[in-house]
């Protein structure tokens, strides 16, 4: 059998040693070292540069990606005052003005060795279907080279929004594949769990995951997530509901914190850490000491439950910065949680791949005979070097083809003056 790409001398996240990857026909051929002597239309050697079987972004807002370029700017810095600025703008959204600004930012996770997103975008009366339609459009274009969940994002409430849930349950049927919800911003909380039931009634009719932003807020009073477990469990809906942000359970005291993270467990909700805006979001207004506002990522981890962590914001009203690259928001991660011994900086190189893959409910995820062949090859040699330096893609291979390559020189001149002479 010939082979479409050869790489070796690999080395493999998650194994030992170098080994030689055969791909053909769109998936992984033959692993191992020396075990092919196929020839291959195109032969990479990576010469002991470390891989991973494609990123997963599981969490990013691409209908509002990139609307710095034309928002005011957000004085307080504020959640609340990026959402209010958002509302004139989302009057004036066209479905082509969105899907142009989503691809942009999707290429560039192309570039970054993104294989698999989930985008969260909003359902309210103020855009209506317009940036649903938007990112439809956008996931199209892109059908071949990323797959692309998005999620009905009802940000402006359920309940206090009146004509939101039916346009949530429009947009499903236009195309939508997951129910997203925003319960703490509701008027009570009663208000709240009503919220969640919605959300579940929706999933429940289109036989669709959840992903919820849940508390995403540095008040401890917020208690939406424990809701949130409870009726996972209520519903049959374990290991399909995911809630990010979290915010409010880094304010939780000890004992509330564990009993909501042992409910999490219980209902196999899988959780998303969005360090760089929430990081640039919570505890503004605090006088020292600020609360930061990353979520309990070592404790949830600690309990068996599942922790992802994604970008959230590109260039928008609530974060300035951004490049939709994994490496960066595990770099932010790391300094956000403390995780800087080597078994902790492995695990954070899992949350962005094989935990999002879960999240998202990825099959056959990883570098295996017969799976799908996606492969990030790295300029590093391990986990702690590739977030050290966000280190470049060298190759992005997806879906057995070579769609992306990263050639770098650095000429240093001054060497022959700083070094001296032998």
């Amino acid at each position: 059998m010939s082979l479409d790409i050869l790489v070796k001398n690999v080395a493999l996240w998650g194994t030992k040693g170098l080994c030689d990857l055969g791909i053909a026909g769109g998936k992984f051929a033959s692993i191992g070292r020396g075990t092919t002597s196929s020839p291959a239309a195109l032969t990479l050697d990576a010469e002991g540069r470390m891989a991973v079987p494609g990123f997963v972004e599981p969490h990013i807002h691409l209908d509002k990606a990139l609307i710095s370029e034309r928002a005011p700017v957000n004085i307080s810095g504020t959640l609340s005052e990026a959402i209010e600025i958002l509302w004139e703008i989302k009057r004036n959204y066209t479905v082509e003005e969105i899907a142009d600004r989503a691809s942009r930012v999707l290429g560039r996770a192309l570039e970054n060795g993104i294989s698999r997103l989930r985008t969260h975008v909003d359902v309210d009366p103020i855009g209506g279907t317009r940036p649903a339609e938007g990112l439809i459009r956008a996931r199209e274009r892109f059908r071949d080279l990323m797959d692309i969940q998005i999620v009905a994002f009802p940000q402006e409430g359920i309940i206090k929004s009146p004509g939101t849930e039916a346009l949530m349950r429009q947009v499903m049927k236009l195309g939508v594949d997951v129910v997203g919800g925003m319960p703490f911003n509701e008027a009570s909380p009663a208000d709240s769990r009503r919220h969640i039931e919605i959300a579940f009634e929706i999933a429940k009719e289109f036989d669709a995951d959840i992903d919820m932003h849940v508390d995403e807020t540095d008040d401890p009073m917020a208690r939406t997530l424990e809701v949130l477990a409870e009726l996972t469990i209520k519903n049959g809906w374990q290991g399909r509901v995911t809630a990010g942000h979290t915010c409010a359970l880094a304010g939780y005291p000890r004992n509330y914190a564990d009993h909501v993270i042992t409910r999490l467990r219980e209902a196999n909700v899988n959780m998303i850490a969005n360090p760089a805006t929430n990081l640039m979001l919570q505890g503004r207004l605090d006088d020292y000491p600020k609360r930061r506002g990353v979520t309990q990522v070592k404790e949830l981890l600690a309990a068996g439950v599942n922790v992802a962590c994604g970008q959230d914001c590109v260039h928008d009203t609530f974060y300035p910065f951004g490049q939709n690259d994994p490496l960066e928001i595990a770099f932010l991660l790391c300094h956000a949680s403390h995780m800087s011994q080597p078994p902790e900086i492995l695990t954070v190189m899992d949350m962005v791949t094989n935990n999002g893959a879960k999240a998202l409910r990825v099959p056959d995820f990883g570098v295996a005979v017969g799976s799908v062949a996606d492969l990030v090859v790295l300029e590093a040699r391990d986990v702690r070097e590739a977030f050290a330096t966000r280190s470049p893609r060298r190759w992005v291979i997806r879906k057995g083809k070579l769609i992306a390559e990263t050639k770098l020189e650095t000429l240093r001149y001054f060497d022959r003056l700083a070094m001296p002479a032998s």
